[in-house]
């Protein structure tokens, strides 16, 4: 039987990769994103109540009506910004499978989406699945600025999508308020939507501001935000997210959503739901994270690794010229089998592999697993 894939270039993603080698050579794995300490206890004993109480069959299609409720009181307080929680919220399995389907439900073949690279691995695949065209925008190591001529350069009548993530993974940066009236300005007029992915958004540091594309009126009309409880609330096996939107766009989304997931976990919406009751749930993250970011940048600042701190993420890039010229998967491979410490390299998300040196690192551990961290870090 002959196949022809959808994905031809698609192979097993950097993040397997680099884990499973962690595995093999019991290297400390700071490349996938995800913490190595629990979840609150308050959080799982809610879930588990939810359970106990019965909240164990479907929940709605677009989510537990609770959590929506928490969700539209967050942006009211965050942002004072409203998305009505019956006709603009949709909790998902994840901000991925927001992203996928906002992706599918609006991308036809040959509409064009502008990415700006180093990107998150799922956006090109669900583009290209659906037919459309990635159109990327290559952003420069160290401080990774959009070059808003160049976007505008790009942009064209067959321009359907333009996807943002900031706080940006993977390189730590966040988007100015200037960044996005120059996004706002480059689409108005236009029908051209904007996916913003702002899954960080409550990890920002140094007393900064996320600037979520819902404080700007037009290209809120225009726009889908996606976000996820997982990096939120350090649980991300639960792979519990949503995505909001204008009542024109989100009724587009719930028509594919319905029949690809239909609807998500139900006694973990519930727990939530609860656990959001208290705003410090959310509002204690960006202290929480920054001394993990502090305390790690402390430890390898005797280090021969360059650096800029983080501005957003839970995630630390570092630039390594002066230690080797290797690639940056090669060096980060050898990191992990010799030196038992396991990163991701920035080239195999930016345009034609560019390699600028630099590694990720994540910071969502214990404070003991970022001491034994630094110290191989430190020797290298």
């Amino acid at each position: 039987m002959k196949i022809k894939s959808k994905l031809p270039n698609v192979g097993t993603t950097i993040f397997t990769v680099m884990s499973a080698l962690s595995q093999e050579y019991n290297a400390i794995n700071l490349s996938q994103g995800f913490p190595n300490y629990p979840s609150s206890k308050k959080l799982n004993n809610l879930v588990t109540k939810a359970m106990n109480n019965g909240y164990n069959q479907y929940a709605p299609m677009a989510g537990n009506i609770e959590l929506r409720l928490a969700i539209a009181h967050k942006y009211e307080l965050l942002h004072q910004s409203t998305y009505h929680p019956e006709r603009e919220i949709t909790v998902t399995a994840g901000a991925t499978q927001a992203i996928y389907t906002i992706i599918s439900a609006f991308i036809r073949p040959n509409d064009e989406v502008l990415i700006f690279k180093p990107a998150y691995d799922c956006y090109q695949p669900a583009i290209e699945i659906n037919g459309g065209k990635t159109i990327p925008i290559q952003l420069s190591a160290p401080n990774y600025k959009v070059n808003w001529s160049e976007v505008a350069s790009k942009l064209s009548t067959k321009t359907k999508m333009i996807i943002i993530n900031t706080p940006h993974n993977p390189s730590g940066t966040t988007w100015s308020k200037d960044d996005m009236l120059q996004l706002q300005k480059c689409t108005e007029g236009t029908d051209i939507m904007v996916l913003s992915d702002e899954v960080y958004e409550h990890i920002v540091f140094d007393e900064a501001k996320h600037y979520s594309v819902c404080l700007f009126q037009d290209l809120k009309q225009r726009s889908f935000i996606t976000a996820s409880f997982g990096k939120t609330f350090h649980t991300t096996g639960w792979k519990i997210g949503y995505c909001c939107a204008p009542d024109h766009l989100m009724s587009e989304f719930r028509k594919v959503h319905q029949f690809n997931v239909f609807s998500v976990h139900h006694p973990a919406q519930k727990g939530i739901a609860d656990y959001m009751q208290e705003a410090e749930t959310f509002l204690g993250l960006p202290a929480f994270f920054q001394r993990k970011r502090d305390l790690f940048l402390n430890l390898i600042s005797e280090s021969r690794f360059k650096c800029k701190p983080s501005q957003g993420t839970y995630f630390q890039i570092l630039e390594y010229s002066d230690i080797t010229d290797e690639n940056d998967v090669d060096f980060a491979k050898r990191l992990t089998k010799t030196f038992k410490i396991a990163s991701i390299p920035l080239s195999v998300f930016n345009e034609n592999n560019r390699d600028d040196k630099v590694l990720r690192f994540c910071f969502a551990k214990t404070d003991d697993t970022l001491v034994k961290a630094a110290e191989i870090l430190c020797k290298i």
